[in-house]
């Protein structure tokens, strides 16, 4: 075993240090009603950075989105919000004049695009179209907006898709008839309308030109951006603002088991039909960034057809003669976000890295890798003339905004203090990284927090977290779901291992989990827990509960049949019961048959090897089981028969069960009626005696 590694987090000195009598617990409440910071945009100058806040009203059950502005170029930063953010705002995107910022708002009723101006503290709106804009872009001319509309395929004009809609609305009849897959998708059923894009002129007072906007995907059976998730960094311009390149999947018969996105270009103008340009390449390619002098292209692709979890690289193509290669080919992490520098001479990426999520720059030349931020998750960041700008969280702090230049080896300037006020006098619990030999004697990466008012002398009951994915990490960042704080503020030390599966420590490490979900991991899993009561004196390996969610909830109920001695009890969130009924009943096939070798009737043996339901007749562990109702991605079904299977046998156990909620609990008193049943579980069972 090796010597555990530790580390002071970044961002433990983000909090004012109060002294014992002053200190006091991160509820729930206080993270279900921390402001959030996300999408810092800087001015093309480089004197502004405008970015979207989240604040919470809790007693409404809701949240709402406004813009701040920081001038970089002043001696003391200050954030402001911005007037015009008044009726809500999100999505700030800059004009070339790095004046006028183009944002969504729904102030009149649907989400359209307006605009406002440095020094403006009024906004007014742009577009005024009869659907919601997804996702907009701005040319780089400052003279078009591309924008996303969710319309059908097969129609012709806007007004198609709004009849058509309305004639649905007044219809007494409730049947939905469906042909293909997907019939719902995430949380939503399929209503027909893909994501398509729109190009709208643009007039001198910057305002959307009369007449219908230019359909630049007309007929197209896919959606740009992606759903349900996909968002403006699918879709851009080119440098000469004549054309619009965008990443999107043919969905015909086949769009559930593939994941085979392409990049295609299609005139603005609509006088031509999109062309694939990545057709060679039958895995998925997306995020188009051209350079500054518009001659290359790079963007991000993997190359197993089917695999979502494969590894991103860095494609750069030259626009002229269409010759492409891999930047970096050796660098073994997987780019999450690419942008070039103004100089054109280095590329930056967003990585995950042995725990951490980082900001690299990747020389175009050489391919040396450098990276530009330290311990912390890099969330988001953009580039300009001056500099990066980009978020970052850790384990004992949320999101803020910092400003670097960009040598490695620069110093960051913080730019901002969200939550500064909310978190006064919050003791956050001090985290550190060890290590552990685990499945095939390979290393294996873990984090433990010690919970606040830590005293060596004592020991204390133990959260034994499991992250989902499986293709994920519990590594140095704030969550807002799944936040071991929030245990270590209830006087829980926390352990958290990146077993094998776990994403930034190299593409064949997260490779090792499939069709091995339930031996691979449970190996470092039980490894990685003996190390930790091993090294760790003040654990109390007699009170300890196991949790998890998605692919964790999956090995609460595969642990609670194989390996259910150490836990006093358990917790599972959307959980797979059944390995054989999911594959059937999820949405994203691609996901399952990847994960199990095959189609359900093709896989049925490594379905049924690691199948929890397999192992019911040993379930003696008290557990909690949490689903939401609009979880399609782990069907309702898995949970009840969770719940079904330990009633059954008289197990004690608990059902959690939210309708409004999909595979997360987004709503902020239904966070807080999580936690509290949560904690009250593990209260339950690891009390001393």
């Amino acid at each position: 075993m090796k010597t555990a590694l530790r580390l002071l987090l970044a961002g433990a000195a983000c909090f004012t240090l109060a002294t014992a009598a002053e200190a006091r617990p991160l509820t729930a409440k206080d993270l279900a009603t921390l402001d959030r910071i996300s999408d810092p945009r800087v001015s093309p100058d480089g004197r502004y950075v405008v970015y979207s806040q989240r604040t919470v009203n809790y007693d409404a059950n809701k949240a709402t989105t406004s813009l701040w502005l920081v001038d970089l170029t002043a001696k003391t930063p200050a954030p402001r919000r911005l007037g015009a953010s008044d009726g809500g705002a999100n999505s700030a995107r800059w004009a070339p004049d790095s004046k006028t910022v183009y944002f969504l708002s729904s102030r009149g009723g649907s989400s359209q695009v307006w605009r406002t101006e440095v020094g403006v503290e009024t906004a007014g709106q742009v577009t005024k179209l009869p659907f919601d804009v997804g996702a907009f872009r701005v040319s780089p001319d400052g003279g078009r907006l591309a924008v996303s509309l969710a319309v059908f395929p097969d129609c012709d004009t806007l007004q198609c898709t709004a009849d058509r809609q309305a004639a649905d609305a007044a219809r007494k009849s409730t049947g939905q008839v469906h042909d293909k897959l997907f019939v719902r998708h995430w949380d939503a059923w399929a209503d027909g309308t893909r994501n398509h894009l729109y190009v709208l002129n643009l007039d001198e007072k910057r305002l959307a030109t009369a007449g219908e906007p230019v359909a630049v995907m007309k007929g197209f059976d896919g959606d740009a951006p992606s759903k349900p998730f996909g968002d403006d960094g699918e879709f851009t311009f080119t440098p000469d603002s004549q054309s619009v390149v965008f990443a999107a999947r043919l969905a015909g018969k086949s769009e559930p088991w593939s994941t085979n996105f392409d990049l295609y270009t299609t005139p603005a103008d609509g006088s031509a039909a999109p062309v694939n340009t990545t057709k060679a390449n039958e895995a998925w390619d997306t995020g188009a960034a051209y350079s500054p002098d518009g001659k290359q292209v790079a963007y991000r692709a993997m190359k197993r057809p089917t695999f979502e979890a494969d590894r991103y690289r860095i494609m750069i193509r030259d626009v002229a003669t269409g010759a492409t290669r891999e930047l970096a080919p050796a660098w073994d992490r997987s780019a999450d976000a690419i942008a070039w520098a103004p100089d054109g001479k280095t590329i930056y990426a967003v990585a995950g890295d042995v725990g951490q999520t980082r900001l690299f720059a990747v020389d175009v030349k050489t391919a040396k890798v450098s990276p530009l931020t330290g311990p912390g998750h890099v969330g988001a960041f953009d580039v300009s003339a001056r500099g990066i700008v980009y978020s970052q969280d850790t384990l004992a702090s949320p999101a803020q905004l910092y400003s670097i230049g960009f040598k490695p080896g620069a110093k960051p300037v913080k730019l901002t203090d969200a939550n500064a006020d909310k978190l006064a006098g919050v003791e956050m619990g001090q985290a550190e990284q060890f290590t552990f030999t685990g499945w095939n004697n390979e290393t294996v990466h873990a984090y433990l927090v010690k919970p606040i008012g830590f005293d060596p002398a004592k020991t204390y009951p133990v959260a034994f977290l499991i992250h989902g994915g499986p293709q994920g990490s519990f590594g140095n960042g704030f969550s807002y779901r799944w936040n071991p704080q929030t245990y270590a503020s209830a006087g829980y030390a926390v352990v958290m291992v990146d077993f094998h599966g776990s994403t930034g420590y190299g593409q064949a490490f997260t490779d090792s989990i499939s069709q091995h979900w339930g031996d691979r991991p449970l190996e470092d899993l039980q490894k990685g827990w003996a190390h930790a009561l091993k090294t760790y004196s003040f654990l109390d390996g007699d009170r300890a509960c196991a949790l998890g969610a998605s692919y964790g909830g999956y090995m609460v109920n595969w642990i609670a049949g194989n390996w259910n001695e150490p836990w006093k009890c358990l917790v599972n969130h959307d959980g797979v019961f059944d390995s054989r009924a999911m594959a059937y009943g999820t949405e994203e096939l691609w996901f399952t048959e990847w994960e199990n070798g095959g189609k359900a009737w093709d896989a049925t043996a490594n379905i049924e090897k690691f199948n929890p339901v397999n192992h019911v007749q040993n379930w003696k562990k008290p557990m909690l089981v949490v689903q939401g109702g609009l979880d399609f991605r782990i069907p309702t079904e898995q949970g009840l028969s969770t719940f079904t299977a330990l009633q059954r046998q008289g197990v004690d156990s608990r059902l959690l069960y939210f309708p409004n909620e999909n595979h997360w609990v987004l709503r902020p008193q239904n966070s807080v009626q999580w936690h509290g049943e949560v904690l009250g579980w593990l209260n339950k069972y690891t009390a001393a005696k």
